[in-house]
């Protein structure tokens, strides 16, 4: 006789192989390494948009060996833009862990995976769901608006006492078979039918036992987190040229912070006039300093608005700072850098300025 978690997790299935997707790249010849890349790409980030992504990173780094092996700045040339860098660094960090301690395997159970750099309880569960065939339980974003509405839990997701609400109610419905599918169907679930907003629930499986559905409330679940005003920080860019403008110099950002570990502009106060900044480092500008309209760049908890300043330089760039701290970027012939997305928009028209220059 099947219980009420039975029931769920049958219509769950029966959707799913219906309705859900079973074509996506990591989907394929599903190995751990796969589903890890994947399942942190997919954190914060739609999978339009990590699957182009997913695929050039493949190509370069098919394995964990070449994942550890790999200098840091390839591998964040190859996140540059999907943003949350902290994610990229973390995966790097954990390849090498799991490479030097664990001989390129990855450890079968949550709990260890769960101490790797980067990787949560979600997270784990389902790679080991996914790619090993056993049974893991996983509470992602997608997964906490299907549960929140189907009990019409109260509170907003990441609240302590909802979360561990959540992390018990998707313990008693994940299944002990067909796991793994289970799992990808209530993310997909979640992805589609039952979006953030106006939820399909006429072509849900689930309709007929959903709280929310059968309230009308679907709107009031999951509660959203109170909004805080977001602070505002403010920032001027240097942009140091050569004098034939051809290369600016870019400073590495510390690991650590925004942006860690990226490419990048010297910052200064915006308030503050950069010939300090220039005598210091003993830079000389051959010409006037121009400032261009500032431009703001959101991150999950402040607004940075930042004022380029673009400053020639009077000696040739080989004269200046070339280190593991400074590199002098060829707007023509580009390295392969992880740069944070204002700034790799900024020298995308620095290199247009110099092309209708010539």
């Amino acid at each position: 006789m099947s219980t009420n978690n039975d029931l769920f997790s049958q219509q769950i299935l029966t959707w799913f192989e219906q309705h859900g997707r079973h074509h996506l790249p990591w989907q394929q010849e599903k190995t751990p390494y796969k589903v890890w890349v994947s399942e942190i790409m997919l954190q914060q980030t739609q999978v339009s948009t990590v699957i182009p992504y997913f695929e050039r990173f493949m190509s370069r780094f098919p394995d964990v060996q070449s994942l550890a092996k790999a200098d840091e700045d390839a591998v964040l040339h190859l996140w540059t833009g999907l943003g949350y860098y902290a994610r990229a660094r973390n995966l790097h960090k954990a390849a090498k862990i799991i490479h030097h301690q664990y001989n390129n395997k990855f450890p079968d159970s949550v709990e260890t995976l769960s101490e790797l750099p980067g990787i949560g309880r979600s997270t784990a569960g389902a790679i080991i769901a996914a790619s090993m065939n056993k049974r893991a339980v996983i509470l992602d974003g997608n997964v906490k608006r299907v549960l929140c509405r189907y009990h019409c839990v109260e509170g907003w997701p990441d609240q302590s006492s909802t979360n561990k609400q959540l992390w018990e109610i998707a313990e008693r419905y994940t299944p002990h078979e067909n796991c793994g599918d289970y799992n990808q169907a209530m993310m997909d679930l979640g992805a589609s039918l039952c979006s953030r907003s106006k939820p399909a629930c006429d072509l849900c499986p689930l309709q007929e036992n959903c709280q929310a559905c059968q309230s009308q409330t679907t709107d009031r679940f999951p509660e959203k987190k109170p909004k805080k005003t977001l602070r505002v920080k403010s920032t001027a860019m240097l942009i140091l040229q050569s004098p034939d403008a051809r290369k600016v110099l870019l400073e590495k950002r510390p690991s650590q912070g925004i942006w860690g570990g990226l490419w990048s502009f010297p910052e200064i106060p915006v308030d503050d006039a950069p010939d300090s900044y220039l005598l210091a480092n003993g830079l000389k500008p051959s010409g006037d300093i121009r400032k261009w309209q500032p431009m703001r760049h959101t991150f999950s908890h402040f607004h940075l608005d930042m004022t380029p300043v673009l400053i020639a330089l009077n000696k040739p760039q080989d004269s200046v700072m070339e280190s593991s701290r400074w590199h002098w970027y060829d707007l023509e012939n580009p390295g392969k850098l992880g740069l944070a997305a204002p700034v790799k928009n900024l020298l995308a028209t620095l290199k247009n300025n110099l092309e209708s220059n010539l």
